[in-house]
């Protein structure tokens, strides 16, 4: 009886090893699958950051902020390029000078990949020194960089009554400023629809809506590539 009782017992201890063996292995095998997956899953694509430092034409004057270039454009990487996300810190009434001072916050909010500066127009159509307006735009392209963000300078420029040494100089802080820190360049932001009287509102300052695309269209051409 004790012998039998032992053959019970010692099969009863088989017995249930081999099942929570089996179990075991069940669930080893059914894990296999999903650590598999998640090898082979691809990381999720961070969102990288254009940030948009303009003034009013940049901010949709006049206009709903979807009706203007930098919204449109946002509308095109949506669709374009995923990944991409645009910020807009443009201001109306913004000089070089309030764009120099506001971007060191925004570049540690936002951690831009890409900073497009346009400003300047507002420093022009007051007057202001040249050099104060390419000291201001300096500052801001160099504290980009040093955040390791490529940047794209938007151009003004002024209207003849200006006096062509203003005018010429002014045009020019861009195009020196671009070449020094190697940036991409927009030479003027308004050049598809200079001459198009309609295309601006009652003031002649600023675009209208149906404007707006060809606004985004003209810069898309520089800022297109930086998206790489």
């Amino acid at each position: 009886m004790f012998f039998n009782s032992f053959r019970y017992g010692a099969g009863r201890v088989r017995v249930q090893w081999a099942i929570s063996l089996a179990a075991m292995l069940l669930v080893a095998l059914s894990a296999r699958p999903a650590a598999a997956q998640t090898a082979q899953a691809a990381p999720a694509q961070a969102t990288r950051t254009i940030l948009v430092m303009g003034d009013s034409l940049s901010a949709a004057y006049g206009l709903s902020p979807a009706q203007g270039w930098v919204a449109l454009t946002a509308d095109r990487i949506g669709s374009s390029k995923p990944g991409w996300r645009v910020v807009n810190a443009s201001v109306s009434g913004e000089t070089t000078a309030g764009g120099a001072a506001r971007i060191a916050a925004e570049l540690q909010r936002h951690r831009p990949a890409v900073v497009v500066i346009e400003l300047g127009a507002n420093d022009g159509l007051r007057g202001l020194p040249l050099a104060q307006t390419r000291a201001n735009l300096e500052k801001m392209i160099q504290a980009a960089q040093a955040n390791k963000a490529k940047v794209l300078l938007i151009g003004m420029r002024m209207p003849p009554n200006y006096g062509p040494e203003y005018t010429q100089g002014f045009e020019q802080n861009y195009t020196a400023l671009a070449s020094q820190y190697k940036t991409a360049l927009l030479p003027f932001l308004l050049e598809p629809i200079a001459l198009d009287r309609d295309a601006y509102q009652a003031d002649n300052l600023h675009p209208v809506a149906s404007a707006q695309p060809r606004l985004r269209d003209h810069v898309w051409k520089a800022l297109e590539p930086l998206l790489k």
